[in-house]
């Protein structure tokens, strides 16, 4: 009896109630989406309800934090401003840039340029003392402030990116959509945000050893998910911050190294489609470039099964320039890889893409300049029976990209030396594109090479020429003798409809 009378009584508001209220010491809470791409599709959320804030760390400027209402728009009660570093001790610097690095962790919605104004401008005025702080700061970070840094870092950048429709935009390995990118709206704050990180991370001050623990591997495979931006300026800060922390981070290297392997391998063999393929690339040049000798075997494995299958895709074109510079880094670096680079080249080579052959000759150019004269013999049947055919394409560019290459001393050095195997190969193609290739300028560049060969060795010009002669005799009388048969055919066919005419098929 007792306790129901009990029951029916009101509850005093517990103590955390109180708390929560309070716009003193602590804000609510919050749960960052982690902005990684999943492969269910699902989209993070779009906003932070509230920010956690260290309970060291007294009157943060949000006095009610912010609170999310049921439309999805973000309502803030009060969010104001700092006092500037220079306006306090020294002593109360550190709590204050902790103070600041909380505030900034709110997200804004900038896709409703008329929403928040105040706050947002207030917002990129702490970004920037931020920025400056960061820079100017003499002493190391401690271990709280590296975490409020990765916290603010985590909040405003690793988000989940509106998937924009790619159908069309790339024909024969041109983007359509190169000269006008997607910005990002949100950029404002972003490239601040960038810029803070890229400050914190190649800062003298922040020690390596401590800073592993929050810039670690998820954090890293978050960073490397954001590369499909579909903003070129957030892909070059973030083409410089990875790159930093990879001359910085050294235990996370092999990581790294295998993280843009997977994303290589997801691009080629299942989607084609990654913005940031040019930018990872550029990171790689780098890398390859102080590989110490000899090369590992990862390494080469690496070149083996993602760089060079990195030809097959048709946006090759975006990307090409990167690649092509990382292929010839490890021939550079190893002159036995020529072969498999050259292999691997004409494995991928295109068919119907004239564009993409015209790219595929620029880079075996670098390549073969490279190349050793013992690892170009290794390949010379293949290479040649591959250039014979560009020779008589009848895409002019490309015949003309392929006879430019005895314009290079380099590789008209190699092709002398092995004349004897290489003159048979491509004299049919010569001879036949200075009779009748229809562009000027190819028949031009033609005979020119028809000459070389001719002034090298004019006893072997004379036998292929003797030979392509015979060869082209047997052609006209295999043809002769296939009209023959045909006109034959004809005939026998044309007697028995004759005497077949009259009869009547019964249905």
């Amino acid at each position: 009896m007792l306790k129901q009378i009990l029951s029916k009584l009101p509850r005093k508001s517990s103590k955390s109630t109180a708390n929560r209220d309070h716009s003193g010491n602590h804000a609510a809470n919050s749960n960052v989406s982690s902005g990684s791409r999943s492969s269910e599709g699902k989209s993070a959320n779009s906003s932070i309800s509230s920010i956690a804030v260290n309970s060291s760390v007294p009157d943060v400027a949000i006095h009610h934090g912010v609170n999310s209402k049921l439309n999805g728009t973000l309502g803030f009660s009060q969010y104001e401003g700092l006092p500037g570093f220079k306006d306090v001790p020294n002593s109360e610097k550190q709590n204050l840039f902790i103070k600041k690095l909380n505030m900034c962790c709110v997200i804004f919605d900038f896709t409703d340029p008329t929403k928040n104004l105040k706050e947002k401008e207030t917002k990129r005025q702490t970004l920037l003392e931020l920025v400056d702080y960061v820079t100017s700061i003499s002493g190391k970070f401690s271990e709280i402030a590296m975490q409020e840094v990765m916290k603010l870092v985590s909040a405003n950048l690793f988000r989940t990116f509106t998937p924009q429709p790619r159908e069309n935009k790339v024909i024969d390995g041109v983007d359509l959509e190169e000269d006008e990118p997607s910005m990002d709206s949100a950029w404002p704050h972003l490239q601040i945000v960038y810029e803070l990180f890229l400050r914190f991370v190649s800062s003298t001050e922040t020690d390596a050893k401590l800073a592993k623990r929050y810039i670690d591997q998820p954090f890293i495979l978050k960073l490397l998910d954001l590369f499909d931006s579909e903003d070129p300026r957030e892909r070059e800060y973030l083409k410089t911050i990875l790159h930093r922390i990879y001359g910085k981070f050294m235990v996370h290297r092999p990581f790294i190294r295998r993280a843009i392997n997977n994303i290589f391998y997801q691009f080629i063999f299942e989607t084609e489609k990654y913005n940031g393929i040019a930018e990872l690339l550029e990171i790689l040049g780098s890398i390859i470039n102080g590989f110490a000798l000899p090369l590992k075997e990862e390494h080469k494995m690496f070149l083996v099964r993602a760089m060079i299958p990195l030809h097959k895709p048709r946006c090759l074109a975006m990307y090409h320039q990167q690649l092509s510079y990382c292929i010839t880094q490890f021939v550079e670096k190893d002159c036995k890889l020529a072969d498999t680079v050259i292999q691997g080249l004409l494995k991928y080579w295109p068919v119907t893409n004239s564009s993409k052959e015209v790219m595929f000759l620029n880079e075996l150019e670098e390549v073969l300049e490279a190349t050793q004269p013992s690892e170009f013999q290794r390949c010379i049947v293949p290479l040649f029976q591959q250039l014979a055919r560009c020779l008589n394409s009848s895409h002019f560019q490309v015949a003309e990209r392929a006879l430019f290459l005895w314009n290079n001393d380099p590789i008209e050095n190699l092709i002398i030396q092995n004349c004897k195997v290489i003159l048979p190969i491509i004299f049919p193609a010569l001879e036949k594109n200075a009779r009748n290739h229809w562009n000027q300028a190819v028949r031009s560049l033609t005979l020119n090479v028809r000459k070389i060969f001719e002034d090298l060795d004019h006893e072997l010009f004379n036998e292929c020429l003797l030979k392509f002669e015979e060869d082209e005799k047997k052609e006209v009388e295999i043809k002769a003798k296939s009209e023959a048969a045909w006109k034959r055919l004809e005939e026998i066919a044309a007697q028995k409809t004759a005497s077949d005419d009259g009869v009547i098929v019964p249905p």
